[in-house]
């Protein structure tokens, strides 16, 4: 029996999603509260997020014993998991959902703010220096990434990839209050290009960068790596089916 679970989590306590040795990860996490309910099936995550980025809508499938019912599952396994993990839903899918192959957009959200650092919000929120910063010219041009496009100046150096060409369906930039959300919406996602977009545009708002330099990145003229946003701003925000 497949089931399909929707869970979020702070990013700053684990060395990222996918399972290494030796190290604090999401699905190693979720493999040892598994097998303390006799489950042990490993968790497929819909695709990776780096040490630090959060997720508010990350899901994974797991083939668990007939026994089960959604929601003595649900209760059972929320016992077990850590509190830096939050299951939000489970629901039972066929044998042939697969949370990454199936999926055919992923959101990503990305938060900063200007006002000064605040203990509270220091892992979960990008603050940056306010001073020559022009907001206006991220929401001008974040659309130049819309579209599909080879990303490889958009990714992490040493990712392995069958391709680099990625879709990116829509994009926005907006205020709300104090802070500033950078979206994106795309078939799929390289490894931090998400980060490497967002670090481009913020220069892009200090004046670092031309609007014509984040076009020759993506028509591959120019083979040097934007500088990368820190992690504690970023979020998996949803996967749809």
């Amino acid at each position: 029996m497949r089931f399909k679970v929707t869970i979020s989590y702070d990013g700053t306590q684990f060395y990222g999603s996918q399972k290494q040795i030796n190290q604090k990860t999401v699905v190693g996490e979720l493999i040892s509260a598994l097998k303390r309910l006799n489950i042990s099936e490993t968790p497929i995550m819909s695709g990776r997020t780096d040490r630090g980025v959060h997720a508010t809508g990350q899901v994974f499938h797991i083939d668990i014993p007939k026994y089960w019912k959604v929601d003595n599952f649900f209760y059972a396994f929320k016992r077990v998991i850590p509190k830096t993990i939050s299951i939000k839903y489970i629901d039972e899918v066929d044998n042939s959902f697969h949370s990454r192959f199936s999926a055919k957009r992923r959101i990503y959200r990305y938060i900063f703010s200007t006002s000064s650092t605040n203990p509270f919000e220091e892992k979960f929120i990008s603050f940056i220096d306010k001073k020559s910063f022009d907001f206006s010219k991220i929401e001008n041009n974040i659309s130049i990434f819309q579209g599909l496009y080879n990303f490889q100046n958009f990714r992490k150096l040493g990712s392995n990839n069958s391709s680099d060409v990625r879709e990116i369906f829509k994009t926005q930039a907006y205020q709300f209050k104090k802070y500033y959300i950078l979206k994106f919406e795309a078939n799929s996602f390289l490894r931090s290009q998400v980060r490497l977009m967002v670090g481009s545009l913020l220069s892009l708002g200090y004046g670092n960068l031309e609007l014509s330099d984040i076009q020759n990145l993506l028509k591959m003229d120019n083979l040097s790596l934007p500088k990368i946003a820190p992690p504690n701003g970023l979020y998996l925000t949803k996967i749809i089916y």
